[in-house]
């Protein structure tokens, strides 16, 4: 049966017909009886993928997908195309997976280092969060290191039509933030989710063929959001305790859902832990003007706390640096290093080989310590 590119474009299918020459084309080639479908859920027990607008249906998965054989980076995620066979009443089964074009990961909780895929193949960061207790400028930026690889993040502010949305510590932080990552060139919005014409505001990346995730903490608004770029009650939603501002989890899955523009959005429950991957390099996210700082710090081996010439902490004792902010980049930098020596004691790599999250090399210098 020939794909319905028309149906596919609808679930976000990145091309208006078949793919161009490339690694979709070559791995499409090799599967002649095969059609693409989208991973629309993920459960423990399976998949459900769908070819287009209406409801998916269930589809066994490869052997090699299965725990422990395959790590959980390298098994199908929300938002992944397949390649499937057979037909929603014969017992469709997964053929192979397409390669993802961009990822949100995290690394899984525990000693043992394994990568976690939040969603694949998306096009925009929608990073949730209240302007109530839930507002956590820390725990945006942790956010914001784990979309890299070609997704665009965008900050959502919810909760803009309370109290602490209008007044108040809440807001005043909140528009010192907004300034801070708006000059970087990150889009902040204070929104209502409930209220479609404050919504609207994120139409320029919801267009159609495109895919937009959802992450945030339980209690953010998520699902209040994604009920308001539907149109009607999709998700559940639920109140939040008021001594702490915090969230059930009423989204208890990930969920790819067609929107009436044409997009895809996926939602997805709130995470508690953020941990990175040791792929992110802060040169390339918002702490890029820290990173390039620290190349101006007297040694090379600058440890960036009591060190003498420290270019780092000489701005943040005369004010041009954040003291907070600089904190936590100090912190991902140690976390990410970490992160990348487990990667490669996981992978066995040479001890010499350098993954992305190792701390970028400092200017050249001959021998001992840079004066």
């Amino acid at each position: 049966m020939s794909p319905d590119f028309a149906a596919l474009r609808a679930i976000g299918w990145p091309h208006e017909g078949a793919p161009p020459a490339g690694s979709w084309a070559t791995t499409i080639a090799g599967h002649p009886d095969a059609r693409p479908a989208r991973v629309v859920e993920q459960h423990r027990s399976g998949y459900i993928v769908s070819e287009g607008r209406g409801d998916g249906f269930r589809i066994e998965s490869l052997p090699e997908w299965q725990r422990p054989v395959t790590g959980p980076e390298a098994r199908p995620a929300v938002g992944d195309w397949l390649l499937i066979n057979g037909n929603a009443g014969g017992k469709p089964s997964a053929v192979a997976l397409l390669p993802r074009h961009s990822a949100i990961k995290r690394a899984v909780a525990g000693e043992r280092y394994a990568q976690q895929v939040i969603a694949a193949n998306i096009d925009t960061v929608f990073i949730v969060c209240g302007l109530d207790g839930d507002f956590n400028p820390r725990r945006i930026e942790r956010y914001l290191l784990l979309v890299h690889g070609g997704a665009r993040p965008v900050i959502v502010l919810t909760k803009a039509d309370t109290e602490g949305g209008r007044d108040g510590p809440t807001a005043t932080a909140a528009r010192a933030l907004a300034t801070e990552l708006a000059a970087r060139d990150l889009p902040v919005f204070a929104i209502n989710a409930r209220r479609p014409e404050s919504a609207a505001v994120l139409a320029p990346w919801l267009a159609a063929g495109r895919t937009a995730v959802l992450v945030g903490s339980s209690g953010a608004g998520k699902s209040t959001l994604t009920n308001t770029l539907v149109g009607h009650e999709r998700m559940q939603t639920g109140t939040v305790r008021q001594k702490d501002a915090r969230g059930r989890h009423t989204t208890t899955h990930r969920a790819l859902i067609a929107l009436p523009s044409g997009a895809c959005l996926i939602d997805t429950p709130g995470m508690r832990e953020l941990k990175p991957t040791g792929e992110e390099d802060l040169a390339e996210t918002h702490f890029a003007d820290l990173d390039a700082l620290a190349r101006r710090c007297r040694f090379r081996d600058c440890r960036h706390r009591q060190d003498p010439g420290c270019a780092l902490r000489a701005a943040a004792t005369a004010g041009t640096v954040d003291a907070a902010r600089l904190a936590h980049y100090l912190k991902l930098h140690g976390e990410i290093a970490g992160a990348a020596d487990r990667r490669l004691h996981r992978a066995g790599d040479k001890p010499g080989d350098k993954p992305r999250g190792k701390p970028p090399p400092r200017r050249p210098h001959t021998g001992g310590r840079r004066r």
